[in-house]
């Protein structure tokens, strides 16, 4: 008999009575003296319990018919088989007799037995279709036991453990010296357990004191280490010495004691004396390993996570907050006051040497690795004392002091080589007055050369069958496929054919609920004063079968004309076709595509409109209307103009991104840039990558951050210039405010062309901006080139991220559950972004946390937090008054005040509190 058989065998026993009012102790009994001849030991190759149990959470979370306290207590489940079959496994691993693990056993077996219980349970409930009061009892006392399990089962773990901890003493090596390549594996799987059994601990306990709260954070970030070694960092766990790998299996153990120690003391205030000191020594020890794999194996500037963006500006901004440092009262004798001024003038120092080689450096790798170095030391001390004002890290201030006095002193050496008077490189020929009408936003775009084009496109919409047709335009990306969707909505042909017209964005990214609303949104805007406001809350809180319901019967017997623009895949159209009925009265759909198939799965007899590349003349007519409006080229610029139009592949896009770029260059440089254009230039990238390096300096991250937002995202401007702002990325100028001088920074990226904005405010001004979809592709790829900023998909992508801790992050997640499970990855975080994927150009639908829900992951150094997509209710998340870096704080919910306590919050700038109230 297997253990499955067993666990079968025991799962049909639940008609009896006694099964119901067993515990542990008495399952344990009946082992022993019924199954002893037969007793199965878990086979490591046997995961057949616990995929029992993960199949039935993933059926659960896939048709969502269940409530949340059946959904937890799966996931309770899970986490429980999980620690006890890789405790079970890691003991064995340690030469533990197997029959000493008859407790561990027990309890294994009692968790699967119920688990299995629980699955008949539940299906038993999709066979009768609804939950009759029996089956919840059923469930309601599967609950308790669990629950009164966890003591038990605990404390039955750190007895395990602690017997693993004299038996390693006895050993002459561990077993991952001896055999490393078998049991790492055993020990990975050990370590994850206790990484998620430690995430519970904390969402149990979410509030902290500040001190338990700090050593919290370093066991996670030590044990998180652990995994990171066993799992990825293969090759630099094996070439450690036998000792230290005999050292790190302690470690594993003294992990395993102290976590499963926390789950007996329940307590957030305080631990037991002997947890106390152990965590102290286990905490030490993790801290040591850590720093002896770092000098065995230093990271290299091109593993860093800091921004290689605008650095200089980082520095600016650094020394910006030194200053005001500097004139604050920090209430504390001891604060290192004299030592951060040093710091200070060295930075100051080194500032104005790394402005010198600015220029310089690509050309010198001597002067391209201080720059490297220099700023690696200058980003480490800008935490290091951000940290030391939270009365953490005083004692790495003196390493990083000297670290800057080294590179200072390196710098010195070379400036004798280096001329300080750039003068010489600077050119100061006259620049002629190029009256650009770039410098305006607008909203109406350019179409030069198609012409027939949408006189095609109408007359197929207008014309042919009175039953509902399907037109697509499809094309490469930056073919102009979007414009001439927009340009043909937009046309007086069809706005007097269609009594109803309505368009949405697709992307990539979508759900059915919010393509709905999109929908509804845009019908009732087109009915309505365009200078009144369309708010999508009556849609957003509709249920998605409601809103189909209202929008077939908005559309019911209308002509109407629904465009959706930028088609990925046909599972779009099927979540929307039945709520377009089909009249037979002349209704059409547009769609855009860059899938040229997409179109034969939508209607198989289909002829989609193939969007052709523009003509050499076509491109210089666009070329010379994007930069000198409706008057003509001046004659000694027409033959280089022509020149740069030949090179842009026939892509408005590129045409557009070339426009921007020579608005902003001297006319005698034309001819220069035209030179750097390759025949073999890349059709998607290069033209964004040149406008990218014609960029000032201060531009660049301001650029990059859009690509924190969704694809085709309307993006607030206010709310966009505040992020700016607070980053630090606005500089200051005499007489003009950083709110004026973010706009600047705005209005002069639309001027280039790499920024639309697409609402204006009734007062002036933009009101919502946007990017191109290429853009935005440019803007991701660079940010995570850069360092800039690191984008992680769900909670899966978190747990299994490896790379070093990053500067900035943004998350997409589906679930509040993920948001719960998200905790301490990444102490040194600066700026976080937590996004719901339901996020889109109206509004978004607001992810509704659960009450008591603990939040969110307390990053003592952040700067910026946007948790605007998730509510909070009308609890306020305490956590944050612990924040005291916050300059930009975004939640939504429903409080009736705001706690005094955020006052604490001295450096805050931009507080938005925001929420979906009824009139």
């Amino acid at each position: 008999m297997d253990f499955g058989q067993l666990v079968s065998k025991l799962s049909k026993l639940q008609k009896h009575k006694w099964f119901f009012d067993m515990d542990v102790e008495k399952l344990r009994m009946r082992l022993i003296h019924q199954y002893w001849l037969e007793l199965p030991f878990l086979d490591d190759e046997d995961y057949s319990t616990y995929f029992i149990v993960k199949g039935f959470s993933d059926y659960l979370k896939l048709r969502q018919r269940l409530d949340q306290d059946m959904s937890h207590l799966t996931e309770d489940l899970l986490l429980k088989l999980k620690l006890s079959r890789a405790l079970f496994f890691f003991a064995a691993m340690q030469g533990v007799d197997k029959m000493q693990l008859i407790d561990l056993l027990a309890h294994y077996t009692f968790l699967a037995v119920n688990a299995e219980c629980l699955r008949k349970v539940y299906w038993s409930v999709c066979f009768k279709g609804e939950v009759f009061k029996d089956i919840q009892l059923e469930i309601c006392h599967l609950q308790c036991k669990i629950k009164l399990v966890d003591f038990q089962f605990h404390v039955t773990s750190v007895r395990v453990l602690k017997a693993l901890l004299k038996a390693s003493k006895v050993l002459s090596r561990s077993p991952l010296t001896f055999a490393p390549e078998k049991n790492k594996y055993i020990a990975e799987e050990f370590v994850d357990s206790l990484l998620g059994a430690f995430r519970q601990i904390l969402e149990c306990h979410a509030m902290f004191t500040v001190s338990m709260h700090d050593q919290m954070q370093k066991l996670h970030e030590g044990v998180k280490f652990l995994s990171i070694l066993l799992h990825v960092k293969q090759e630099k766990f094996y070439a450690l010495s036998d000792g230290m790998k005999d050292r790190i299996g302690d470690m594993i153990i003294d992990a395993g004691i102290v976590i499963c120690s926390l789950s007996v003391s329940k307590t957030k205030y305080s631990l037991a004396k002997e947890t106390d000191l152990a965590l102290l020594h286990l905490l030490k020890d993790l801290q040591f390993v850590m720093e002896e794999v770092a000098q065995t194996y230093p990271p290299t500037s091109s593993s860093l996570s800091f921004p290689r963006t605008n650095e200089l500006g980082s520095i600016d901004f650094f020394l910006e907050n030194l200053k005001e440092l500097a004139t604050s009262d920090t209430g504390s004798i001891a604060f290192p006051k004299d030592q951060i001024q040093r710091v200070q003038e060295d930075l100051i120092f080194l500032r104005s040497f790394l402005w010198k080689i600015v220029k310089l450096r690509s050309q010198n790798g001597k002067l391209q690795a201080l720059w490297d170095r220099a700023m690696e030391v200058a980003y480490k001390t800008e935490l290091i004392i951000d940290s030391v004002v939270l009365g953490d890290k005083l004692e790495c201030l003196d390493t990083v002091a000297g670290d800057i006095k080294h590179v200072k002193t390196e710098a010195l050496k070379l400036s004798d080589s280096i001329r300080s008077d750039n003068e010489a490189q600077r050119v100061t020929k006259k620049s002629i007055h190029l009256e650009s009408q770039l410098s305006t936003p607008a909203l109406d775009e350019v179409l030069v050369g198609l012409d027939e084009e949408v006189k095609t496109i109408t007359n197929r919409l207008t014309k042919g069958l009175k039953k509902r047709d399907i037109v697509s335009i499809v094309g490469m990306a930056g073919l102009g496929k979007t414009t001439l969707a927009n340009t043909v909505y937009h046309h007086p042909s069809i706005l007097n054919h269609f009594h109803i017209r309505a368009c949405c964005t697709v992307s990539q990214v979508y759900s059915r609920h919010n393509l709905l609303v999109q929908i509804l949104c845009s019908v009732v805007y087109s009915f309505a004063d365009h200078s009144v406001k369309v708010s999508p809350d009556k849609y957003l809180r509709m249920d998605e079968d409601d809103l189909a319901a209202e929008l077939k019967k908005v559309l019911s017997r209308n002509m109407y004309l629904i465009v959706l623009d930028d088609v990925w895949d046909i599972e779009a159209w099927n979540l929307l076709k039945d709520s377009l009925p089909d009249d037979s009265n002349g209704s059409r759909i547009l769609f855009t595509s860059r899938f040229q198939n997409l179109s034969l799965q939508f209607k198989p007899d289909s002829k989609p409109y193939h969007l052709r590349q523009l003509t050499g003349e076509e491109c210089f007519a666009l070329l010379q209307r994007k930069i000198f409006g409706k008057k003509n080229c001046p004659s000694t610029l027409t033959k280089v103009l022509i020149q740069i139009a030949s090179k842009c592949k026939g892509l408005p896009h590129t045409i557009v991104i070339f426009a921007g770029i020579l608005s902003r260059i001297e006319q005698y440089c034309w001819q220069e840039f035209a030179d750097s254009l390759s025949s073999s230039t890349p059709v998607k990238t290069e033209p964004l990558e040149l406008s990218y390096s014609h960029l000032p300096e201060y531009l660049k991250p301001c650029l990059l951050y859009f690509g924190a937002f969704r694809e085709d995202q309307d993006i607030p401007v206010r709310r966009l210039l505040w992020l700016w702002i607070s980053e630090g990325f606005v500089q200051k100028t005499e007489g003009k405010s950083l709110d004026d001088m973010a706009e600047d920074y705005l209005m002069d990226l639309v001027s280039r062309s790499l920024v639309t904005v697409t609402k204006q405010r009734t007062t002036g001004g933009a009101k919502t901006c946007q990017i191109h979809d290429l853009v935005h592709e440019f803007c991701l790829a660079k940010a995570k080139h850069e360092s800039f900023l690191q984008i992680l998909h769900g909670d899966s992508d978190i747990s299994t991220f490896t790379g070093p801790c990053p500067h900035r992050l943004c998350i997409y997640l589906i679930k509040e559950e993920e948001l719960e499970k998200m905790r301490l990855y990444f102490p040194n975080l600066r700026c976080l972004f937590v996004f719901s994927y339901y996020h889109w150009n109206f509004s978004w639908k607001v992810i509704k946390l659960r009450d008591g829900s603990p939040g969110f992951p307390v990053l003592k150094l952040l700067r910026v937090l946007d948790l605007g997509d998730f509510d909070f209710g009308t609890s306020f998340p305490m956590e944050v008054v612990f924040l005291a870096h916050l300059r930009f704080l975004a939640i939504h919910g429903h409080m009736k005040d705001i706690p005094s306590a955020i006052d604490n919050l001295s450096r805050l700038e931009t507080f938005l509190v925001e929420g979906n109230f009824d009139a």
